[in-house]
C-alpha cells in the first residue's frame, strides 16, 4: 500500500490553505458538511502528491495546516507511514505509530459528534441510510448513517497500524496487531452492512432501465497488451486516448455480501469483540441504473473494469462522501481478504483464534470495485492489483491456460494472470499520475512476465531518480533481482549492495545476492582459464558472504527472522563446515549454483526466455563446480543437494515443455526418508519441492496440446487424469511440516489448488 488519498483531478501543484477555505467571506459560520466535503478534498490534493512521488510536499502541506481535520491526519499519517513501510526505519515507523493513534482517536470523536448531531441529535450509527433514489438530502451523503466517513478513516488508521505492529520485532506487539485487523473488520463489515441495506432498498423502490456502458477493459486491454508485446511502451499508449469505446449490456452479477453475514449492534466498536463468521454469501446485486449526466463527470470511462458488471452500478455513488466511502471500503475491505488469503501456513492457526479468514477472489473483486472510481481509493486498490497479479500471481506455475480462459471462463471473468487488463490498468494510473516511478516499476513486470527481460531492466535503469528514496530502492531490488535472472552478474552484484545503502530491510540477504554474484563471475572466470579475474571475485565472495551473519537478524516479523536470511545463514554454515572438513576455500565449497538456485526459489524461470533457460541449464552444469573432482563427486550425491539440483533442472525443462525430462529428474526423490532432508545446514525445501514440481509438470502437460493424445475423444480423459495426479502431489505438500520458505511456496501450492477447482468445476469433472 502506497497511500490512502488522491485528489481527483486536482493539480500537483495546488496550495493546500492552512485553514479550512468554506465560505471565507461570509459572516455566518459555514455548515458543518460542507466544511466536512471541503477538508476531505483539501487532505484529498495534498495526498495525491504523495502517489505521484513528492512526499515531501505532501506532508509539509499536511503539516502546515492549523486546524486538521481527520481527514488530514490521516492523510499525514499515510505519507509517514508509506516511507516507514517501504524503508522499514525504527524511527520513522514509531513516528507513523503515533500520528496514526491520533487519527484513530480524532476519527471516533467524530464519528461520534456526526452520529449525535444527525436527525436533531438524535440517533445512532444506524440511524438508517439516506435515499438512493436520485433524491440526495441537502449536503449530506444520499447511502450511509451520519458518521460512516469517519468510520472508514478510523478503519484504515487502525489498519496502518495493526500493519505496523505485525511488522514489530515483538510478538506482543505483533499479536496487538490482528487484534487492531479485527477492529478494522468490524468497522468495515458495519460499512459493508448500512451499504447493503441502502441498496436493497433502492433496489426494491426502483427498476432502472438498462443500459450499455464502455467495455475498455477488453478491446482495448487487448491492444495495450498486444502493443507491450511487440515492443512498445505505455508512453505511446498514454498518447493514444480513448475515443474508441466497445459496448456491451449491462447484466446482474451479483454483488460480495461483507465478511460478517450477521447484523451488527449499533456503535459497534464499543462493544466487545464478536464472533465473527467470515464465510461469505453472495447476495443479488441492485439493478445498473442510468447514470446522470453528473454522476458521470465524477468518473472517468476508462477507469470501467473487468468487474463492471458484479457490483453496485457506480453511478447511484454521486456525492462525495458516498464515493469516497464506497471506494474505501471496497479498497481496504479488498486489501483485507487478499492479504489474509495468502498469510503463511505458520500464522494461519493465529488468524483462525481472533477470528480471521481470507477470501482471495473476494478480496481481489472487491479491489476491482474500487478502481471504478477517479479518487485515491481506486488508486490504491489499482496499486495492490498490479503487485498481486504481477509481483504474486505472475510468479505461480499452475495457473488456468489461456486457452482454458478463452473457451471456459465467463463473459468477464477473471482467471489467472490477466495480462491484458494489468497492462489497461496501469497505462491509466501512469496517465493520472506521470511523475510517479512506481508505475514504471509495474510496467518492468509487464515486460518481465512478458519474458522480455532485458527491456524491463533496461526501464529500471532509467527509472531511479525518484524524489522517495524508497521507491529508488524498490526499483533497484527489481532491477536486481532481473538481472539475477537474465544472468547480468555485474548489474545483479551492483544493485544489491546500492540496496544496502538504500534500505534497512534485509542486510544479510543483500550481501548473500552480492556474494551469490561474485560465485558466479568465479566460476566463469575459471572457465575462461583467466586466474586474475578469479581471485579477485573469489575473494570479493568471501567478503560478502562473511558479513551476511553480522547484517542479518536486525529484522523480523512476529519476532521471527526473516525466511531468506534463514536460508543464506544456513547455506554459509554449510559450506563453512564443508570447507574445513574438506580443508578447501569456502568458495570452492559451493556446490549447486546458487544463482540458479535462487532464480528457482524466486520463481525466476517463468520470466526467461528460451535462450536464458538454456543457458541455465549451462551454470548448472557440474563442470563449473569448483571444489576438485574428487570432492564433487561426493557432493553431487548428497541428498538434499542433490534434491535441490533436480528441482532447479525439472522447472527449466519444464518451461521448456521437456516434460519427460523434468519427470526423470525429480523421480528418484520422491521416496526419499525425510529425516535425510533435517538439521541445521540441510536444504529442507528441496524435498517437498520436488513433488511441487510433478505437480507442475503434470499440470502442463494437462495444459499443454502438445502433450495431448491424437484422438479427439481421449483428451479429456487424459487431461482429468494429469489434473489429479497434479493434485496428489500438492496435498503431499500441504501436509508437509514447516520449512524454510514453507510460505513461499505455500501461496504457489494454493494457487495451484484453486486452479485446478476452477478447470474441474468448468469441465464438470469436480
Amino acid at each position: 500500500m502506497r497511500s490512502w488519498f488522491r485528489g481527483s483531478g486536482a493539480s500537483n501543484n495546488s496550495k493546500l490553505s492552512l485553514a479550512s477555505n468554506v465560505h471565507p467571506n461570509s459572516n455566518q459560520a459555514p455548515d458543518s458538511l460542507e466544511v466536512e466535503e471541503s477538508d476531505l478534498q483539501d487532505a484529498m490534493e495534498a495526498a495525491n502528491l504523495i502517489i505521484n512521488d513528492d512526499i515531501e510536499s505532501a506532508e509539509e502541506q499536511l503539516r502546515a495546516r492549523t486546524d486538521s481535520s481527520s481527514f488530514h491526519l490521516l492523510g499525514l499519517g499515510v505519507a509517514i507511514f508509506m516511507r516507514s513501510i517501504l524503508g522499514s526505519e525504527k524511527d520513522v515507523m514509531a513516528e507513523a505509530a503515533s500520528r496514526l493513534a491520533e487519527c484513530e482517536s480524532r476519527s471516533w470523536s467524530d464519528m461520534k459528534k456526526a452520529q449525535k448531531q444527525a436527525d436533531g441529535g438524535g440517533g445512532g450509527w444506524f440511524r438508517g441510510s439516506g435515499d438512493v433514489t436520485g433524491q440526495a438530502p441537502a449536503n449530506g451523503s444520499q447511502i450511509y448513517p451520519a458518521g460512516s466517513e469517519f468510520q472508514l478513516v478510523n478503519a484504515e488508521a487502525q489498519l496502518m497500524g495493526a500493519i505496523l505492529s505485525v511488522m514489530h520485532e515483538s510478538l506482543t506487539e505483533g499479536i496487538k496487531g490482528f487484534y487492531k485487523l479485527r477492529k478494522a473488520f468490524i468497522a468495515l463489515d458495519a460499512i459493508m452492512q448500512a451499504e447493503e441495506r441502502a441498496l436493497a432498498a433502492h433496489k426494491s423502490t426502483k427498476t432502472p432501465k438498462r443500459d450499455s456502458v464502455p467495455n475498455v477493459d477488453v478491446e482495448k486491454a487487448m491492444a495495450a497488451k498486444e502493443h507491450l508485446e511487440s515492443g512498445g511502451d505505455l508512453e505511446s499508449l498514454d498518447s493514444q486516448g480513448d475515443d474508441e469505446k466497445t459496448q456491451y449490456p449491462a447484466t446482474d452479477r451479483g454483488y460480495l455480501k461483507r465478511a460478517n453475514s450477521k447484523s451488527a449492534p449499533s456503535s459497534i466498536l464499543e462493544k466487545e469483540f464478536a464472533d465473527l463468521d467470515l464465510n461469505a454469501a453472495p447476495i443479488s446485486a441492485p439493478d445498473s441504473r442510468t447514470g446522470t449526466p453528473e454522476s458521470e463527470k465524477l468518473r472517468d470511462p476508462s477507469r470501467i473494469t473487468p468487474f463492471e458488471q458484479g457490483g453496485p452500478d457506480s453511478s447511484i455513488f454521486t456525492h462525495p462522501v458516498d464515493i469516497f466511502v464506497h471506494s474505501g471500503a471496497n479498497m481496504c475491505f479488498g486489501v483485507l481478504l487478499l492479504i489474509i488469503s495468502m498469510v503463511p501456513p505458520a500464522f494461519s492457526k493465529l488468524l483462525y483464534i481472533i477470528g480471521f479468514k481470507g477470501d482471495r477472489d473476494r478480496g481481489v473483486q472487491m479491489l476491482w470495485q474500487s478502481t471504478r472510481f477517479n479518487n485515491i481509493n481506486a488508486g490504491v486498490a489499482g496499486l495492490m492489483l498490479l503487485a498481486y497479479y504481477n509481483g504474486i500471481l505472475a510468479f505461480s506455475d499452475i495457473l488456468p491456460s489461456e486457452k482454458d480462459v478463452r473457451e471456459l471462463a465467463d463473459e468477464n471473468e477473471m482467471v489467472g494472470y490477466p495480462g491484458e487488463h494489468c497492462s489497461a490498468l496501469l497505462q491509466s494510473m501512469r496517465s493520472q499520475y506521470p511523475e510517479s516511478r512506481m508505475w514504471k516499476i509495474e510496467e518492468a513486470r509487464v515486460l518481465a512476465n512478458a519474458r522480455r527481460v532485458p527491456e524491463a531492466i533496461e526501464l529500471l535503469k532509467s527509472n531511479s531518480d525518484s524524489k522517495m528514496r524508497q521507491v529508488t530502492a524498490l526499483n533497484t531490488f527489481e532491477m536486481s533481482l532481473n538481472a539475477l535472472f537474465m544472468m547480468d552478474w555485474v548489474t545483479m552484484r551492483d544493485g544489491f549492495l546500492r540496496c544496502i545503502e538504500l534500505n534497512d530491510w534485509s542486510h544479510g540477504m543483500y550481501y548473500y545476492f552480492a556474494g551469490v554474484a561474485e560465485i558466479e563471475m568465479y566460476r566463469d572466470a575459471m572457465q575462461a582459464g583467466d586466474e586474475t579475474e578469479a581471485k579477485k571475485h573469489k575473494k570479493a565472495a568471501v567478503g560478502h558472504f562473511q558479513k551476511c551473519p553480522a547484517a542479518s537478524g536486525k529484522k523480523k516479523f512476529l519476532a521471527k527472522q526473516m525466511p531468506f536470511e534463514v536460508f543464506a545463514l544456513r547455506k554459509i554454515q554449510k559450506w563453512e563446515e564443508r570447507a574445513k572438513e574438506y580443508g578447501v576455500d569456502l568458495a570452492d565449497a559451493v556446490s549447486i549454483s546458487p544463482a540458479q538456485e535462487m532464480t528457482y526459489l524466486w520463481s525466476g524461470s517463468k520470466r526467461m526466455n528460451v535462450e536464458m533457460l538454456e543457458q541455465g541449464l549451462k551454470c548448472l552444469s557440474l563442470e563449473r563446480w569448483t571444489g576438485g573432482k574428487e570432492n564433487v563427486e561426493k557432493w553431487r550425491v548428497v541428498p538434499d543437494e542433490a534434491a535441490s539440483q533436480a528441482d532447479v533442472e525439472a522447472a527449466i525443462l519444464s518451461c521448456l515443455g521437456r516434460y519427460e525430462e523434468a519427470r526423470e529428474k525429480l523421480k528418484p526423490f520422491l521416496d526419499q526418508d525425510r529425516t535425510q532432508f533435517k538439521g541445521a545446514t540441510k536444504d529442507d525445501y528441496s524435498l517437498p519441492c520436488a513433488h511441487y514440481e510433478m505437480a507442475v509438470v503434470a499440470w502442463r502437460q494437462a495444459s499443454d496440446p502438445k502433450s495431448w493424445p491424437a484422438e479427439a475423444e481421449e483428451v479429456d480423459g487424459y487431461r482429468l487424469k494429469k489434473i489429479e495426479e497434479c493434485q496428489e502431489y500438492l496435498d503431499h505438500v500441504k501436509t508437509w511440516e514447516a520449512f524454510v520458505l514453507d510460505a513461499r511456496i505455500g501461496m504457489r501450492v494454493q494457487t495451484g489448488t484453486d486452479s485446478i477447482a476452477w478447470l474441474k468445476k468448468k469441465k464438470n469433472w469436480a
